[in-house]
């Protein structure tokens, strides 16, 4: 029934008049999209608040704001160092530059410490121990657009080389006076302009690819530009959908995101083309009427491509289920990213198909054998005929039906292995630590970092509401080995029960070790509540800044996986119950799926580790790797199983695996190449999050490619023989029996 209404609709969509019509009302979906609703790039946000408002440290900084309130505004940290010793010349450098920033104008700024008239012996002494160093501070307006912080940014640099007479803002390795700015302001400024500059990178960069990796695989220029068409206009649609969404702040964006989800668009999008592309060329090769073939490919590969574009938008919209922002921002674009183009495959690309005919398929066009006899005899020599089975397909569907074993042996030994190097990995949740190292602000980071006491870069936010109870805080504290200082306390501005301490510690408050202490330094403090008879007290501390964030982030991301990788699991296992009608099936299928992820996770952690000498990977990238490769792998699932399960209505079993196998391999090969070579493009961006995300990804995607779908899978299904279809079976078990005798 699902065939004959797909087969319908591809003649409603890409018959020989409705074709015009399809590509038509596409056209002005787009035009009248993109003229009255903004672009989603226009819609990115700048926020980094990625906590939801009941973690922590986010209630801290809430109280804070309200009982401490700051109006100084946010800072700009001028890091001055110079290697050796900084020179009483190098004060006066300071002293002038802050005299003008008080005479002139550079943007919005809200207060200028009065450096200017301060004595250089007064100075001197907020130098680092090592004399090198020096940090400064400018405030601006917290209302300020990055636009605006920008423009400021590089007029006091300006300022500051016309001073200095040289550029202090050159490479450290130099000798003389540095300066880098870097603090909250610095590093918005600085990520703004990273995002800005890699977007276009990554677009050229992914398009270049695909063109070739298409050209390479297909051989045509012409079939290779019609995906990327497709792509056009659903990117097309998508921005400004996504665009209206977010300024109506029903969702928010950010750049982060768009990058991801055009990568994904690029990749999955372009399977999906590949999936009915390939189809249609089957079927051209036996039926001579163009438009008949296409609906036919519709038909035939419609349904595979609707359950794998449903699969995997349901799977990537679980991401919604997260608290932790970077998780939640991602889940509503790339669901409707893969919605959107998976009806542009199945509506777009069949019109601009139809248009083509054959053609698209130039210089190796695909003729029935009636037509190609027709040729050789009116152009008197052979006709090159099309093979769309590689060697290694054929070989691969002879391997899995002749000596299934060996094959499930070998190959889940060599994924175990891979899978086994996961508990290994160290996992880091600094998102400064993403940033790359010559970036100015994270330079002028790891000059305080080196010269100043560690703790001090960082110190712990400690709110305390007393209840009007004499603490001795400060003491219980002190007692603990890693506290290095704890400062005087503040009291509250409208609520003096309220007290606020600077805890610094003797550890890097960035360390896993400091992060491991933030829940016993809140203990620690709810017993001296407890002590002085100040009930609920775990409910009246609050511990905020850096490490607090940090500790944060590792729990709720952690919740977050332990919430999203069940729904995904189970999403995925009722919808290929449903199109498949077997449990055996989906079991399996999920658990290769499963095992898969682990193996990329291990392996990607090897190259991460060893081959780019990164210490720890970004705590993000598991759940991340898990939803897209979970989702993703069930699109070649879905394709190879639906062909074997279309071929065990005619064929014996085993002759049903190996065609399958056979048939498919070659789209999977090109498909799976695509898709990991436009997540491989993302190392091409500064962020690591992005680049670790990239490479675990792309490997997946090729170990799914190789070794998961043409060998493991249907070696499995070989295996189980007819019990991988109950209780679905199409056919009496005695016509089986007698097609296979």
């Amino acid at each position: 029934m699902m065939r004959s209404i797909l087969n319908r609709f591809g003649g409603f969509v890409a018959g020989h008049k409705s074709r015009w019509i399809t590509l038509i009302a596409w056209v002005l979906i787009v035009v009248l999209l993109s003229s009255i609703w903004p672009q989603v790039n226009d819609e990115e946000t700048n926020s980094s608040n990625l906590l939801p408002d009941t973690a922590m440290s986010v209630e801290a900084t809430n109280i804070a704001n309200e009982q401490f309130p700051n109006e100084t505004g946010v800072p700009l940290l001028l890091v001055w160092y110079r290697d050796g010793g900084l020179k009483e010349q190098d004060f006066q450098y300071i002293q002038e530059l802050y005299r003008s920033i008080q005479g002139e104008h550079f943007g919005p700024i809200t207060m200028v410490p009065d450096f200017s008239n301060l004595p250089i012996q007064v100075l001197s002494q907020s130098v680092s121990e090592t004399g090198t160093t020096i940090t400064t501070p400018v405030f601006f307006d917290s209302d300020a657009s990055v636009d605006q912080l920008q423009e400021s940014l590089i007029a006091l640099k300006e300022k500051i080389i016309s001073i200095t007479e040289k550029n202090p803002f050159e490479d450290l390795s130099e000798k003389g006076l540095f300066v880098r700015f870097t603090g909250p302001v610095g590093i918005q400024t600085d990520a703004t302009e990273l995002f800005s500059q890699a977007d276009f990178t990554l677009l050229i960069a992914t398009v270049l690819l695909v063109l070739i990796l298409l050209i390479v695989l297909y051989r045509s220029v012409i079939l290779a530009l019609v995906p990327l068409i497709g792509v056009a206009f659903a990117y097309g649609i998508i921005s400004p959908l996504l665009g209206f969404m977010a300024s109506k702040n029903w969702i928010i964006v950010d750049a982060q995101a768009i990058s991801i989800m055009t990568v994904l668009l690029f990749g999955a999008g372009t399977d999906y083309c590949l999936f009915l592309v390939s189809r249609y060329r089957d079927e051209l090769q036996l039926e001579p009427n163009q438009y008949k073939a296409l609906r036919l490919a519709i038909a035939n590969s419609g349904g595979a491509i609707m359950m794998s574009a449903l699969t995997t938008a349901l799977g990537l919209f679980t991401l919604g289920l997260a608290q932790y922002a970077s998780y939640d921002r991602f889940a509503v674009p790339f669901s409707l990213a893969i919605i959107i183009m998976g009806i542009a495959v199945l509506t777009l690309l069949p019109a601009i198909l139809a248009l083509l005919g054959r053609v698209a398929f130039f210089p190796f066009i695909p003729r029935t054998e009636s037509m190609i006899k027709e040729l050789e005899q009116r152009r008197g020599k052979p006709v090159r005929r099309f093979k769309n089975r590689s060697r290694f397909s054929k070989e691969a569907g002879r391997l899995v039906t002749e000596k299934p074993w060996p094959i499930i042996i070998i190959t889940i030994v060599f994924l175990v292995g891979l899978a086994a190097f996961v508990p290994k990995i160290e996992f880091t949740y600094g998102l400064f630590e993403s940033f790359p190292e010559d970036m100015p602000s994270r330079e002028g980071y790891a000059i305080i970092s080196k010269h100043y006491p560690v703790g001090e870069i960082a110190p712990v936010q400690l709110i305390v509401d007393t209840k009007g109870k004499d603490l001795a805080i400060e003491e219980e504290l002190l007692s603990l080995t890693y506290v290095e200082n704890v400062s005087q306390p503040k009291t509250g501005q409208s609520n003096p029960n309220i007290k606020e301490y600077s805890v610094v510690l003797s550890i890097d408050p960035y360390s896993s070790e400091a992060i491991e202490k933030i829940p016993e330094i809140h203990e620690k403090v709810t017993d001296v509540l407890i002590q002085a008879g100040v009930k609920e007290s775990n409910k009246l501390v609050w511990l905020g800044g850096e490490t607090a964030t940090l500790y944060d982030t590792e729990k709720i991301t952690s919740q977050d996986q332990n919430r999203i990788i069940p729904v995904v699991l189970i999403i995925i296992s009722i919808l290929l119950v449903v199109y498949l009608r077997s449990f055996p099936a989906m079991i399996y299928l999920l658990a290769t799926v499963v095992l898969s992820f682990l193996s990329a996770l291990g392996l990607g952690w090897l190259i991460i580790h060893y081959g780019m000498g990164v210490d720890a990977m970004q705590g993000l990238i598991p759940l991340y790797a898990f939803v897209f490769l979970v989702a993703l792998g069930g699109d070649y699932n879905i394709f190879m199983i639906s062909r074997i399960w279309q071929n065990r209505r005619k064929l014996p079993l085993k002759k049903a695996i190996a065609e399958g196998v056979e048939e498919t391999s070659s789209v999977i090969t090109s498909a799976g190449l695509i898709l990991a070579g436009t997540f491989a493009v993302l190392a091409v961006l500064p962020l690591q999050v992005l680049v670790q995300f990239g490479t675990v990804t792309a490997i997946g995607v090729l170990l799914d490619t190789f070794i998961v779908r043409p060998l493991l899978v249907p070696a499995i299904t070989t295996m189980l023989g007819k019990y991988s279809f109950w209780p679905g079976e199409l056919w009496k078990q005695e016509d089986v029996k007698n097609q296979e005798g």
